[in-house]
């Protein structure tokens, strides 16, 4: 059983070589990156970096205020900045136009890339976004659209809909009849009746609400909405999609989910499912009963981890809350127990600040302590985001995202590290000495943990427990762990302080006979093992 490792990327963004960057401008002088860009020389780069699988985020088509490049501009009153959000889908069974050369041909080059992906020993994965749509979804499916379908013989969300109905078991979506929509944003913009947003039952969303989305009518027992979707996601697996990371499941009807995930599974067997989950109490109830492969461990090691590097960064050598504590991440693995294997572990994603912002571990190495642990600690799934291992600050102003320490999913950019790294990758041009820095260690800790037999099937033993008095060893800085496999073990100590550790690590007779390793004069219960850990850092010591 291999490790997936995952690349989140976004295709806009990736191959955009533009430095002539304005704030809140169009794609003619931003510019945007295609599917083309998805080359071999990118491919053969996560290949070697060791990754396993290809997040394409902001593929499936959604709406922006773009009317260039292919695209039909939807109302600018409600799409969010001038690109749109990846997950506002306008249409399920197309790819945004933008994305190709040619935007008549933009299915054969979505196809192209999927191709060439495989062909790279990487399978592919994109977002399947169940809770909502846009505003406008449908309208520009092509036409004619009879009897809810569209010309390709798509169903079309909507089509059939009784508007004049609140709540119908057959209707798509959720109406407000005798109410017109209230936008947050000024304008002339009508709905009428108004739709419920994706994140609210209200004609009325407020500026922080899904404005740009409405949600889809599940219920909780079969109706024909579910075989649409169903629909959807075959669509997408048969032109070669491995994989689908399902967006804000919570607010889906787990009935449905289970449903799905199953009948799709008789048609493609191989297909795995991700959830973006925050509810740990529900962990459960989504790998065992539902049935997604894997969870987001979001409310768990993410924010262990986050609070862990902030606290220590940002608070230099002042005591730590307990909610910063390197303990933590004993609590959440213990809390998980069997459920572990099905986390899929992450420091940074769409959705979170990038490490090196500002706001969080303000340079990329300062996260390599949260690193050994994030994708060394056990078997689950690791997740790292494009440009994570060149130290991406993301803390430019793109337009409608703001400087937030995270890198915009509803402009027209292109962030000057991913720039560098393209650049590099292809050999046209060189990383500055600190992100060159950052990732060679990425590519040496990446590389190791996707083929080494100890990380992808080895069990782990937490050594801190045993620790808490040991020389040099603080409890809420410090963490470390065996990984045992077959012959192999490994050391593992992350040093989350500001200041280098000189610390004595030692391994209980327990932890010899649980990993059933042999006690020998220079490795026993009673010996220490001498351990020197940078900064913000971590190392790892083959015991044997």
């Amino acid at each position: 059983m291999d490790k997936p490792i995952i690349y989140q990327i976004l295709p806009r963004l990736w191959g955009n070589l533009n430095e002539k960057l304005v704030r809140n401008c169009g794609v003619d002088v931003n510019g945007t990156g295609r599917f083309k860009d998805i080359d071999k020389a990118t491919l053969e780069y996560l290949k070697h970096l060791g990754v396993s699988h290809v997040w394409y985020t902001g593929v499936i088509r959604h709406a922006t205020a773009c009317d260039k490049r292919g695209c039909i501009a939807s109302n600018p009153q409600w799409v969010k900045g001038d690109a749109g959000s990846p997950y506002s889908i306008t249409d399920y069974f197309d790819v945004n136009p933008y994305l190709a050369v040619n935007p008549e041909k933009r299915m054969e080059e979505f196809d192209a890339m999927i191709k060439r992906t495989h062909a790279a020993g990487l399978k592919a994965i994109i977002d399947f976004v169940p809770n909502h749509v846009a505003r406008d979804y449908g309208k520009y499916s092509p036409k004619p659209v009879r009897k809810g379908r569209d010309a390709n013989g798509h169903p079309v969300l909507g089509a059939l809909d009784d508007k004049t109905k609140h709540w119908l078991p057959d209707n798509d979506f959720f109406y407000y009849p005798g109410q017109p929509l209230k936008l947050p944003t000024k304008g002339t913009y009508r709905e009428m009746p108004a739709k419920a947003s994706g994140n609210i039952y209200s004609p009325e969303p407020s500026v922080n609400d899904w404005y740009d989305t409405v949600k889809i009518n599940y219920c909780d027992f079969y109706t024909d909405t579910w075989e649409r979707m169903y629909e959807v996601v075959c669509f997408w697996a048969s032109r070669g999609v491995d994989g689908f990371r399902c967006d804000m499941v919570e607010l889906v009807p787990t009935e449905f989910m289970g449903w799905l995930i199953k009948s799709v599974k008789k048609e493609f067997p191989d297909v795995q499912f991700i959830a973006e989950v925050y509810q740990k109490n529900l962990y459960g109830k989504y790998v065992r009963e539902v049935g997604f492969d894997y969870l987001y461990d979001k409310s768990g090691l993410y924010d262990a981890l986050h609070d862990i590097m902030t606290g220590n960064v940002n608070n230099g050598n002042a005591p730590l809350e307990q909610w910063q504590s390197a303990r933590r991440i004993t609590w959440n693995w213990q809390s998980l127990g069997d459920l572990q294997p099905h986390m899929l572990n992450f420091l940074e994603n769409h959705d979170e600040q990038r490490l090196a912002s500002d706001f969080f571990a303000r340079k990329g190495r300062n996260a390599l302590a949260a690193m050994y642990v994030s994708l060394l600690f056990n078997t689950a799934p690791f997740m790292l985001y494009f440009g994570q291992e060149a130290g991406e600050k993301g803390m430019d102003e793109e337009g409608m995202s703001g400087k937030d320490g995270r890198t915009s999913i509803f402009d027209w950019w292109s962030p000057a590290s991913v720039r560098r790294l393209n650049l590099f990758i292809h050999g046209k041009g060189d990383l500055e000495p600190e992100e060159k820095a950052l990732l060679e260690r990425y590519k040496a800790l990446l590389s190791f943990a996707s083929g080494s037999d100890v990380i992808k099937k080895g069990v782990t033993y937490d050594l801190c427990y045993c620790n808490m008095y040991s020389a040099g060893f603080n409890i809420d800085k410090n963490f470390a762990f065996i990984r045992k496999y077959g012959e192999e073990t490994i050391l593992v100590v992350s040093n989350f302080g500001i200041q280098d550790s000189d610390m004595d690590i030692m391994i209980p007779s327990e932890a010899f006979e649980w990993l059933q390793i042999p006690q020998s004069e220079s490795m026993n219960a009673s010996t220490p093992v001498k351990v020197h850990v940078p900064a913000c850092d971590g190392v790892m010591i083959n015991l044997r």
